[in-house]
């Protein structure tokens, strides 16, 4: 039989491509806000999940106004919808998933913003989880985030302490040892990208009779590191074979402005506009990797190079090459800003990658569309959890619901 699961803050729905992946899981209901993430959402599931009536499970509302989302709304932005009580109905939920925005838990974020996120309302969106999970009382929650929600402290307080003591009131028991225990690497488990984020799994122990503290640590000492992979995926084996992007000859100003030939079937696979500077710059600095030059060996050189080219200061240096033979670096949301620290390595095309590239090292299948302008999609796939890691997480999980459940 298989698992009954709720996806909070879904975005364009990672966790559950990984999860769906498995065959061993049944989506009840997803919530989402962003429109571009919802289209997608549904798009997937009904294309590649065979999933009926998508457009009562994907609920696009504000997860801030939980009255309305559980019990049903009608309004002029989201438009009507019974709520999440009626539409789960009298169906046992074994399984939460999710993770809140990160942005206001991220190191980066942090160190970006005056106040050092500290007023950011979406410190606390943990607390609109948490209501969901006391409303429908799953056997287990997965909670995702970056690596920073382990040292943020907005009002002075460590965040992950405040969740583990709110979910505790609620029954549900968090390992004590998060810092030591998780925070995975996702290259580790496939994923051909270093992506550092932190897997938090809550236990009902109204559920099991088992002490919920050993099976947290079976989970996270035995069951998860069984998926780990012996070799890491690299940017070659995500990226290479898909067709390249060469500059073109003249850069068109019509309607639309175009720097690069873009012929390619696969969706997605679409470069953003660079002008001739950006694009010369490129072709330096993947060169100059591509023949080990190191022209520009450090954050100090290339920061240089930024103002020089620019007139712009940056406290980060702006321009990362990656390697062919390596793990890229952290796919963001911010790529819907700009690509410069995620620029191809073939010095030929001269350019940063396409939204596909990005979902590549993300681990999303080519069939894997995203719906929107490619803004829209650079920030979808940030955003989300690689699907691979997540097929990993919904194997673990699942050994663990039958083992002591």
């Amino acid at each position: 039989m298989k698992h009954n699961y709720i996806d909070l803050f879904a975005g364009c729905g990672g966790l559950t491509d990984g999860f769906e992946q498995t065959g061993l899981y049944s989506p009840n209901a997803f919530v989402e806000w962003d429109k571009h993430a919802v289209n997608t959402l549904k798009n997937r599931l009904q294309t590649k999940w065979s999933i009926d009536n998508v457009d009562e499970k994907v609920i696009h509302f504000d997860i801030q106004r939980m009255d309305e989302l559980l019990n049903g709304y009608d309004t002029e932005e989201f438009g009507q919808h019974q709520g999440l009580k009626k539409l789960v109905n009298k169906t046992n939920i074994d399984l939460i998933i999710g993770g809140p925005p990160c942005q206001a838990y991220s190191i980066a974020g942090r160190v970006q913003d005056k106040n050092g996120m500290q007023c950011d309302y979406r410190n606390y969106l943990f607390e609109n989880y948490l209501k969901v999970v006391k409303e429908f009382k799953p056997k287990l929650f997965v909670f995702e985030n970056v690596q920073g929600i382990l040292s943020a402290k907005p009002d002075g307080i460590n965040i992950i302490d405040r969740i583990r003591d709110d979910f505790e009131k609620e029954g549900y028991i968090i390992a004590h040892d998060l810092r030591k225990v998780a925070l995975l690497d996702a290259s580790e488990y496939g994923i051909p990208q270093v992506r550092k984020r932190v897997i938090i799994v809550g236990v009902n122990k109204n559920f099991t009779e088992e002490n919920p503290e050993v099976i947290l640590d079976d989970f996270y000492k035995n069951i998860l590191p069984s998926f780990k992979v012996k070799n890491k995926a690299t940017v070659k084996d995500a990226i290479s074979d898909l067709e390249p992007l060469y500059p073109l000859d003249e850069i068109s100003n019509n309607q639309r402005k175009v720097s690069h030939y873009n012929k390619s079937s696969i969706p997605n696979h679409s470069p953003r506009f660079h002008s001739q500077r950006d694009i010369g710059i490129f072709e330096e600095l993947a060169d100059d990797v591509a023949k080990g030059s190191l022209k520009y060996p450090d954050a100090e050189s290339l920061r240089e190079l930024y103002y020089e080219k620019t007139g712009k200061k940056s406290s980060f240096h702006k321009y990362h090459v990656l390697a062919y033979d390596k793990q890229s670096n952290t796919i963001p949301a911010h790529l819907y800003k700009d690509g410069l620290r995620h620029i191809h390595p073939d010095a030929k095309q001269a350019r940063t990658i396409t939204p596909r590239e990005a979902g590549r090292l993300q681990t999303f299948d080519d069939d894997f569309e995203f719906i929107g302008s490619n803004g829209a999609a650079y920030k979808m796939v940030g955003n989300a959890v690689p699907p691979l890691l997540a097929k990993h997480i919904g194997g673990a999980v699942d050994i663990l619901l039958k083992r002591y459940f």
